[in-house]
């Protein structure tokens, strides 16, 4: 049996180390997770702080794919597309556990649709050169309804097959996190940076909150990295009250329905919708994901709530398409998150905003990171940390992330439960409870809870439930069901009285039910 991990606010003693820090990095999502992995596996020196948890924001509501963005090459952003195409295949490559290959059909409903759309998918092959995933071809009726047999069958001509990535958002998240730490880095969520640290005008540390303890602590580093998605602004101001704001941001909503809609492996991509994007129909863990939205929001929260006109526009999207439509009485969940687009001042059209990556170095030395996807996370790390290198002094060296593989790399093809652990998936389930499933209708096990409280540094209800599980995302109200016994195990765990689990269920409730449209 796996024996139990000190307690992880050991990590807050680590963190007070008398000797700076080479990097300090703000955030982590994404950008952040990332910008840490990128430093240390370069032997720098580096401590990640997050205020909430791992991938709290907007880096766990996702569509779950790992994409070149073939709406992009639509725009004409060709180069941002080849990156994309290129971190797709490294990512692939660097944590098969948690990437697959996930194919994709374009019905055509008009004469022009599968000439039109076949020619731009040949391009987005080109791009990704020797890192493809596959060839896109053209599909007679029949074909694209063996592929996907749920399809509107009414006017249907044909459709285009071609490939892109899955993955688990939050899951690689925390494999990210774990790669840190292998890498000797330092990372504690809970702990609020509530202040930067000054000398002569540069920014040379922070202040941070132990959210556990309340007890307020100061760190230095050689550099610090502002990597906190949509709330960078709020970073930069602690710094310069007076920065302008960078960011408009953006909410992308998806809902979650019973496989049934799509039984098939693969996904739907309906190339233009009424607001000019596209929608994905995608299979995801025994069920399927639907979104998503592009609706400008005036300012970021940490929990969004979908529009009720986002909703509708999903469905009535989905029910031209799909037979049988999905109802709202289908819809076992619904999650929003935030795009920290970058917005040019005469720019009013989020759709139209880059989605690439923006890094701003202030007067005083603060790096912020901001915009990206997590496709091009590894790129977006990779970029900052040479900037980083070069404004602090610190030696630079060159990036190895192109080949790492990331913590628990396996090409073992285990059950999509089990696989997105990798080779930790045998220790898991040495642990207690690995023959206990958690709830009916889900697949998570107790002894996945313990693991994540002891190695995984979940801290809550809603970090098992919502992010190192998915069961708040692939099932709203089973998740409530089994939020006690969960509060209870991480109780034990982690030495919490009977009050402390009140609390947390409590919490878990009024959470849940913004993800519930019944």
């Amino acid at each position: 049996m796996t024996a139990p991990q000190p307690d992880p606010r050991t990590a807050v003693t680590a963190a007070l180390t008398p000797q700076p820090w080479d990097v300090i990095v703000i955030g982590g999502g994404a950008s952040g997770l990332g910008s840490a992995v990128e430093a240390a596996t370069r032997g720098h020196r580096v401590l990640l702080l997050e205020g909430h948890d791992y991938a709290k924001g907007t880096s766990s509501r996702s569509t779950k794919l790992v994409h070149g963005g073939v709406r992009y090459l639509a725009q004409g952003n060709v180069s941002l597309v080849r990156e994309a195409l290129r971190e797709r295949g490294l990512l692939r490559q660097n944590a098969p556990h948690l990437v697959r290959d996930l194919e994709f059909v374009v019905p055509a409903y008009d004469w022009w649709a599968e000439p039109f759309y076949g020619i731009g998918l040949k391009m987005y092959d080109v791009l990704a050169g020797k890192l493809s995933l596959g060839s896109s071809k053209l599909l007679s009726k029949e074909k694209a309804l063996e592929k996907t047999s749920t399809l509107q069958q009414n006017g249907l001509k044909g459709g285009i097959l071609y490939h892109d990535g899955q993955f688990d958002d939050s899951r690689l998240a925390i494999t990210l996190l774990r790669t840190l730490q292998d890498h000797g880095g330092v990372a504690l969520n809970y702990a609020p940076v509530t202040g930067l640290l000054k000398e002569g005008g540069k920014v040379v540390g922070v202040k941070f909150r132990d959210g556990e303890s309340g007890q307020e602590h100061e760190t230095h580093a050689r550099v610090v990295i502002n990597a906190t998605g949509v709330w960078v602004d709020d970073i930069r101001q602690m710094e310069d009250a007076s920065a302008k704001p960078m960011l408009s941001p953006s909410q992308g909503v998806h809902i979650v329905v019973d496989k049934k809609f799509l039984p098939g492996d693969s996904a739907i991509m309906i190339p233009r919708t009424d607001d000019g994007r596209v929608l994905f129909a995608v299979p995801w863990h025994d069920h399927v994901v639907i979104g998503t939205t592009d609706t400008a929001v005036p300012h970021a929260s940490f929990e969004p709530r979908a529009l009720e006109e986002e909703i509708e526009f999903i469905l009535r999207t989905a029910g031209r398409y799909l037979s049988p439509a999905p109802t709202r009485a289908d819809v076992q969940s619904v999650y929003a998150g935030l795009r920290p687009l970058v917005k040019p001042a005469d720019e009013a059209d989020t759709k139209a905003i880059s989605r690439d990556h923006t890094i701003v170095i202030s007067e005083g030395g603060l790096i912020t990171l901001t915009g990206g996807k997590w496709t091009t996370y590894r790129r977006m790390g990779e970029d900052t940390v040479n900037r980083a290198e070069q404004q602090a002094g610190l030696p630079e060296r060159l990036t190895v992330t192109p080949g790492l593989h990331l913590h628990g790399w396996s090409q073992e093809d285990r059950p999509d439960h089990w696989k997105v652990y990798g080779t930790d998936a045998p220790r898991i389930q040495a642990l207690p409870g690995a023959d206990i499933t958690l709830h009916p209708e889900l697949p998570y096990t107790e002894a996945e809870v313990r693991w994540a409280a002891r190695f995984e540094q979940a801290r809550s209800v809603e970090d098992i439930l919502a992010r190192r599980t998915r069961a708040l995302l692939l099932n709203a109200r089973a998740s409530l069901d089994i939020a006690p016994r969960v509060a209870e195990i991480i109780a034990e765990e982690l030495g919490r009285d009977t009050a402390w689990q009140a609390e947390q269920v409590k919490a878990y409730r009024d959470l849940a039910q913004g993800y519930m449209l019944n």
